[in-house]
């Protein structure tokens, strides 16, 4: 009786608990470096998939080559456990966004690969690899060169050599991102399928993806990061059975509300006038004026009429959220746009914007840009002040880094520039890095 209890436990012990994580890139020469994960705390059972969703930058590849041993967390632990009475279940397996194959080496030849660095005989090696190569409906092309496949196919053979060693979890960071919107599709069925009918030889899946429709088809679970540090912010139980409907509106109940989980800023008191979080240490992403242009159109025509639901945006315009949400909060910012829950709707600039030449919208986005971007409002304060009014970018881009990453700033300073040139409130010159009123609006 007590065996089987201890068995028992051990059937519903976590294949993988992760504690206290946290880790920081860079911090050399005295520097602080960059928090990229903190306080991240993570179980996987047996049985489930899990889904790590967030923004480029919210650290889940990190988390994820944290798991798998690939690299050394700056604090935490992470623990991961074998299947308990098989022999053949062990450890984790990834499958990485590009194919990583060897071009050398045929589809065979591949796949063996984590077998021959295991020290497993020839015999078996060959039976393993050539089973694992069938299972993934690739079979006919054991002696092929990766050249010679599409990128669909390319991909299943780095999930048959993850496979083909049978671990007990099988990691994927953001496994189909890389492929067509249909052999994505494809992929994602097929590898439902077979984990359904219970045919890989793993125990669960922990899944990358910025795709929050991708989370809700596949997870059995998702836990959704914040950025800067990445953090887990809320985890949601997908209840709704397989195989899943994209119309359903169930699934689209739950793909609204974690977009609305995903935009809704930390509650922290503002200033008048001030979003919460703003000032001159504010990391900028670069997204072009064309592409802020594009969204503003498109809001203000039908069947927007100025108001759109973020999912129905992202599936028209065949946008992920980590490609929508900053197009949405620089929008935003500027005060062209507001974010309420899930809903962009223009705001009365942003509808005056939309109805203006081109002349006219460089000049309200100069006017929008120096007053609600605090940076841009520094650079020109300085070279309105300076004689010569010339100034080293040098001098911003050293002040940024007092707050943020050396990366974060270099991509503000981009933002800035891109955004300056567009409404002629200054001129950059890249040959000698300097900021000028040479050309001022």
């Amino acid at each position: 009786m007590t065996l089987t209890l201890e068995k028992t436990e051990q059937a519903l012990a976590p294949l993988v608990e992760v504690k206290d994580l946290k880790h920081v890139y860079g911090g050399g020469k005295g520097g602080p470096g960059l928090v990229v994960l903190e306080d991240v705390n993570l179980t996987l059972k047996a049985d489930e998939i899990v889904g790590l969703l967030g923004r480029s930058g919210s650290g889940k590849s990190t988390l994820l080559r944290s798991i798998a041993g690939l690299i050394t967390p700056t604090a935490g632990t992470v623990s991961v456990s074998d299947v308990p009475g098989d022999d053949a279940a062990h450890g984790v397996a990834m499958v990485f966004q590009s194919f990583a194959l060897f071009p050398w080496l045929t589809v065979q030849k591949n796949v063996e690969v984590g077998l021959e660095a295991q020290g497993v005989p020839a015999d078996i090696r060959r039976k393993r690899t050539l089973a694992a190569i069938d299972l993934i409906g690739l079979d006919g092309f054991e002696n092929a060169y990766p050249k010679e496949l599409s990128g669909g196919m390319r991909q299943r053979v780095g999930l048959a050599r993850a496979l083909v060693v049978q671990p007990s979890v099988l990691l994927m960071d953001e496994p189909f991102s890389a492929l067509d919107v249909l052999t994505a599709e494809t992929l994602r069925t097929d590898l439902l399928d077979l984990w359904s009918e219970g045919r890989m030889p793993i125990r669960s899946i922990l899944l990358v993806t910025h795709n929050i429709e991708e989370a809700v088809l596949m997870c059995d679970r998702i836990l959704v990061f914040s950025s800067n540090p990445g953090r887990v912010i809320a985890e949601i139980k997908v209840d709704l059975p397989q195989p899943r409907k994209r119309l359903d509106p169930a699934f689209r109940a739950l793909v609204d509300d974690i977009y609305a989980r995903m935009t809704a800023k930390p509650k922290a008191p503002a200033r008048e006038g001030h979003f919460p979080g703003t000032g001159l240490g504010m990391a900028l992403t670069h997204i072009s004026t064309n592409t802020l242009n594009g969204m503003i159109e498109t809001l203000s025509g039908g069947p927007y009429n100025g108001s759109a639901d973020l999912a129905d945006l992202a599936r028209e315009l065949q946008m992920e959220a980590d490609e929508l949400l900053p197009i949405a909060e620089t929008l935003q910012l500027m005060r062209f746009a507001e974010l309420a829950g899930r809903t962009l709707r223009l705001t009365a600039p942003g509808k005056r914007y939309d109805s203006f030449d081109v002349d006219q919208r460089k000049q309200m986005f100069a006017q929008h840009l120096l007053a609600y971007v605090p940076l841009a409002a520094h650079i020109r304060r300085v070279l309105d002040d300076r004689a010569s009014h010339q100034a080293p970018a040098s001098r911003f881009r050293d002040e940024l880094e007092d707050f943020m990453s050396e990366a974060y700033a270099e991509e503000t300073m981009d933002s800035i520039i891109s955004w300056g040139r567009y409404g002629e409130i200054f001129a950059y010159h890249e040959d000698d890095d300097r900021f000028s009123l040479d050309d001022p609006a």
